[in-house]
């Protein structure tokens, strides 16, 4: 049975003006909302949503975002997190692309970053072959009313033999008014032949309003070609952020990517990666860092579609107060995808009794030439490690605080990007107690 939600979604669908949209693009929007009918909202019936709950999805009635500035200021946008890296970014403020905070000099004339609504009207053809391709709303009912109502994003395209050292951001701001509202960012990323990039993407909430963010990123990599991409969340606190993130792989391509979920009230965060090309690597890695009632979830799936390629997994949840996490990791070896290799690792660290983890690794193998581990850990401070801490004259916040960063800190060394490390890492001190005591002991030793 339909919820009320649903039918509003419907009726928002059919006042939306497509008609001077490409055919294919009206065609796939309808299929979607469609697809998005027949679905409905998850419920924990669903094994893959057992242990997240989506009832903001009925009780609360969202609004489309608005378009406007909201009082937003360059210096506020500055201040905030990767607010003001000094590299290439293209900004989106509830949804919507602003040109008054984008500013993208310094980049190759080849080089295509653009709003994803721009590229469909100057350049549909190059849009056409990748949108919608990739994260398959059949089985997805977030991922099906994303595409449904396809607006905006960033449309970036690496063309063959490009390669980009410095960062490319993609920023999108929430300014939530009185009521509640919903944005669906789309965003899509390709990359050709011998090319390579550095892409990062953060969200990040302005004010204490409820609002939803439904987001899909759609990453192409071409043969040869290599992607670092990173990914912050630091929504407000009553922010529901559901998010979809699809990869897929051509033959000897390189993909590394790093998650950071920070804020949100719930956060659901979905990577899918499908090595289609023999000897393609990729290596996912993610940190969240959750407290008060926050819950986030990760589940990620890695697909080994041909022979030869590798994966590496790594996931870290620090979780406080009452805080609850999910980590649900597939590897799925496809018959014929000899000789792959691959690991997994899901490790948690609950600092109250009240904080509760729930994690499934989980392999799939239907090849019999393949090297699969995995693994999780869900454990509280080391005794052992505070009572020599203490033993040393430290008191027992600053020795706890040492623990966790040093639990924290092996993932964010993984970081390549000097400045994305230096703002985690400084977020990090600035959540714990005495994180100032201790970020001047570590900056003092190097």
């Amino acid at each position: 049975m339909s919820s009320k939600n649903q039918v509003d979604y419907s009726s928002s669908f059919e006042r939306l003006q497509i008609s001077a949209e490409p055919r294919w693009l009206q065609d796939i929007r309808r299929a979607a909302m469609g697809r998005f009918t027949e679905l409905g909202f998850p419920t924990p019936r669903q094994e893959e949503w057992k242990y997240t709950k989506v009832d903001f999805t009925r009780k609360m009635a969202f609004q489309a975002a608005p378009p406007g500035l909201n009082g937003l200021t360059p210096d506020r946008l500055d201040q905030l997190t990767f607010g003001n890296l000094g590299c290439p970014r293209i900004v989106f403020v509830n949804g919507h692309y602003s040109d008054k905070f984008s500013s993208l000099q310094g980049l190759p004339p080849s080089l295509q970053v653009q709003s994803l609504s721009e590229a469909l009207r100057e350049n549909p053809e190059q849009v056409e072959p990748h949108l919608a391709r990739y994260a398959d709303f059949q089985d997805h009912s977030f991922v099906a009313l994303n595409t449904a109502f396809i607006q905006d994003g960033a449309f970036v395209h690496i063309p063959e033999g490009t390669r980009i050292q410095e960062p490319i951001h993609l920023l999108f701001l929430s300014t939530a008014p009185e009521e509640a509202t919903v944005s669906h960012p789309r965003n899509l990323i390709v990359l050709g032949e011998d090319s390579q990039a550095v892409i990062l993407e953060s969200y990040v909430g302005l004010d204490h309003q409820p609002y939803f963010t439904n987001l899909v990123t759609e990453i192409a990599v071409g043969k040869n070609a290599a992607l670092d991409h990173y990914k912050l969340n630091r929504e407000s606190d009553e922010a529901f952020h559901i998010a979809t993130l699809q990869i897929h792989q051509d033959r000897s391509s390189n993909v590394r990517t790093f998650d950071a979920t920070l804020g949100g009230v719930l956060t659901r965060n979905e990577v899918n990666g499908v090595l289609g090309g023999e000897g393609a690597t990729c290596a996912l890695e993610g940190l969240f860092l959750v407290s008060g009632k926050q819950h986030v979830d990760n589940h990620t799936r890695l697909e080994h579609a041909q022979p030869h390629c590798d994966t590496r997994e790594v996931y870290k949840g620090i979780l406080d107060d009452q805080a609850t996490g999910v980590f649900h990791g597939r590897i799925v070896v496809k018959p014929g995808a000899q000789k792959t290799d691959s690991k997994q690792t899901n490790n948690n660290l609950l600092l109250s009794d009240e904080a509760v983890i729930n994690t499934k690794p989980q392999l799939e193998i239907y090849a019999d030439d393949v090297k699969c581990t995995h693994g999780a850990t869900v454990g509280q401070l080391d005794k052992n490690a505070l009572f020599y801490l203490r033993s040393r004259g430290i008191d027992i916040t600053t020795a706890r605080s040492l623990l966790i960063y040093a639990f924290a800190s092996q993932v964010l060394a993984g970081i390549r990007v000097d400045s994305v490390r230096s703002e985690l890492n400084d977020y990090l001190f600035s959540w714990l107690p005495q994180g100032d005591l201790i970020k001047g002991a570590f900056q003092s030793e190097s």
